[in-house]
């Protein structure tokens, strides 16, 4: 497996009391040397995007506002996104890590690649930076590839609905964009009656489930609807937003899964399409021995490696299967 990750990363911070820290790329890092990865990986540098890449997502008024924070030394953009002097070049670096992590797939040096990069990018809309997010790192690889005539799915795991990867491909039906999330919860985007306007009519799946979805939920999601829509769209490539915080220990979410479950739920999406053509990209993930061991956890399940810090979970209950029936109906998979 590929790792693309980077010290520079570190040197994002938005304040010593935010959610979103340094020591959560640590954590990532220190889950993977747990469990006994580290001559299964392959560790690259990202490089940074180059603008023309970064236009194709955000547009130019987007990009000046955050180059002019930089040349301040830093500040708030919103009330949950911060910069710091170093934000913008490890910003640019993650926008970056999945074009690094896609070329390398393409000469054949790995079968996977996992780009441990922050900060995250789900919430970065075309035009807004929100959620700590400044840029939108699987957005910036998913219009690369929908521009050279490849179709891609996104599937999104993070807790948290991936408004700005929704946002920029909305009306584009070379992209999948698949979300399961907790509901209601920040940013209160996510419903399932979004389905995509115009030719992207279709190709925008929410999957938003209760507090306290567990592992078997989670499971019986892939198997009735979103396994089923992925292969129906037939993707060229998967990349997949890989926030762990909808795990039970998660200080900012209400789910129930555990490191034993993202495992499963990687395995599950890694057989969607063909090797050489699965990207995972770090979102989300605020507890850091929850982080260390999903991270773990699931990249060792991509390489056939048993560990599992936590056994899987089961279910919340009747509510969440028959809301996934319901939406397996509706997207014409059930």
């Amino acid at each position: 497996m590929l790792l693309v990750t980077d010290e520079r990363f570190l040197d994002h911070r938005a304040g010593s009391r935010h959610p979103e820290q340094p020591a959560r790329l640590t954590a990532v890092w220190d889950g993977l040397e747990a469990a006994g990865l580290r001559e299964a990986l392959v560790r690259t540098e990202p490089r940074m995007a180059e603008v023309e890449e970064m236009l194709a997502v955000h547009p130019a008024t987007h990009l000046d506002r955050l180059a002019e924070v930089d040349a301040a030394g830093g500040g708030r953009i919103d009330a949950d996104t911060v910069m710091n002097a170093e934000s913008w070049t490890a910003a640019r670096l993650a926008a970056g890590a999945g074009l690094v992590a896609v070329e390398a797939l393409r000469e054949g040096t790995a079968e996977l690649a996992f780009c441990a990069v922050r900060p995250p990018g789900h919430h970065a809309t075309r035009t807004e930076s929100m959620g700590f997010c400044l840029l939108n790192n699987v957005a910036v690889t998913a219009m690369a590839l929908a521009d050279a005539d490849q179709r891609v799915a996104i599937v999104d795991v993070d807790a948290h609905h991936g408004n700005g990867t929704q946002d920029v491909f909305y009306d584009d039906n070379r992209v999948l964009f698949v979300s399961c999330h907790q509901w209601p919860l920040y940013p209160g985007t996510g419903a399932a009656d979004e389905v995509g306007i115009g030719s992207g009519e279709g190709t925008t799946v929410n999957v938003p489930v209760p507090p306290g979805t567990a592992g078997d939920d989670y499971r019986y999601a892939m198997d009735a609807l979103v396994g089923p829509v992925v292969e129906r769209f037939a993707p060229d490539w998967l990349l997949v937003s890989a926030g762990f915080d909808a795990h039970r220990a998660d200080p900012l979410t209400d789910l129930g899964l555990t490191s034993g479950d993202y495992a499963d739920l990687m395995v599950t999406l890694a057989g969607l399409v063909p090797g050489g053509r699965l990207v995972v990209f770090l979102e989300g993930g605020y507890d850091l021995g929850a982080l260390a061991d999903s991270a773990g956890a699931s990249v060792a399940a991509l390489l056939d490696v048993d560990h599992r810090p936590e056994a899987a979970s089961g279910s919340a209950g009747t509510e969440p299967r028959r809301l996934l029936d319901a939406l397996a109906r509706r997207h014409g998979v059930a």
